[in-house]
């Protein structure tokens, strides 16, 4: 009996990738003028260095980085508004922080996250999240206030227009993975995505939810449909790097 693939929930991340999203983020994050800036993010004279112990957590790492930055003002805003920022027990060193594990405790629709027994606990990750979490009515309240603000119906609504429209496009397109010869065939991988509960197609065109298709110019490539995003980069497959996403 083929098993299903389970639906991926959101339930947080181990800390080590929360860290490291802070980092990336601390790199990449928008930089405004000492009139208009009221958050601090502390010295950013150093690139902190970022190691990852494979692909998910490298993966995991830098989207969480970016999507905090795509949404840095309204999530500065949202932390103002609540009188979480400024807290003067957290240093300027771990804004960064505070702001990827709030975009990410909002995507959660401010639930508690997993825990990740098997993983090495951050006390900064932990402080962090205790505090946002003491805070999450207002954060909360902070937000709906935001949208109710800016006639947001999500927060997908306070991006700009063009932003908007190149994330749905992008989001709507099919997923593809290059099959790491080096490691896996072609065999496998579909042996392993069978025993998954996949099935083989022939086209994108006859995609239905748990289904592929192998690349007819090249065959070292599988193409999904874009709703399988998240599980796929949850198989084991993505985590040893058999499968690379393109």
């Amino acid at each position: 009996e083929k098993r299903r693939v389970t639906q991926i929930e959101k339930n947080g991340y181990p800390d080590s990738i929360y860290m490291n999203a802070a980092k990336i983020f601390q790199g990449i994050h928008t930089e405004k003028s000492e009139d208009k800036s009221q958050v601090r993010y502390g010295d950013n004279a150093e690139s902190p260095k970022v190691t990852f112990k494979d692909e998910y957590s490298r993966h995991a790492s830098y989207e969480l980085a970016f999507n905090a930055l795509k949404y840095q003002d309204l999530l500065e805003e949202i932390l103002l508004d609540s009188k979480a920022y400024p807290c003067y027990s957290i240093p300027d060193e771990l804004t960064s922080l505070l702001v990827v594990m709030l975009y990410d405790l909002q995507d959660r629709k401010f639930q508690k996250g997993k825990v990740f027994a098997e993983e090495e606990v951050v006390a900064e990750v932990q402080e962090i999240g205790h505090y946002l979490y003491s805070y999450k009515t207002k954060l909360a309240a902070a937000l709906a206030r935001c949208r109710i603000k800016y006639d947001a119906l999500s927060i997908e609504y306070f991006l700009p227009e063009n932003v908007w429209k190149q994330e749905k496009r992008a989001s709507a397109l099919p997923v593809c993975f290059w099959i790491n010869t080096l490691k896996i065939s072609l065999e496998d991988v579909i042996r392993d995505l069978e025993m998954k509960g996949f099935t083989k197609v022939e086209s994108v065109s006859d995609f239905d939810h748990y289904t592929y298709a192998v690349d007819q110019h090249c065959h070292d490539v599988l193409v999904f449909p874009s709703s399988l995003r998240e599980e796929l980069l949850n198989l084991d497959l993505f985590a040893d790097c058999k499968l690379i996403l393109q």
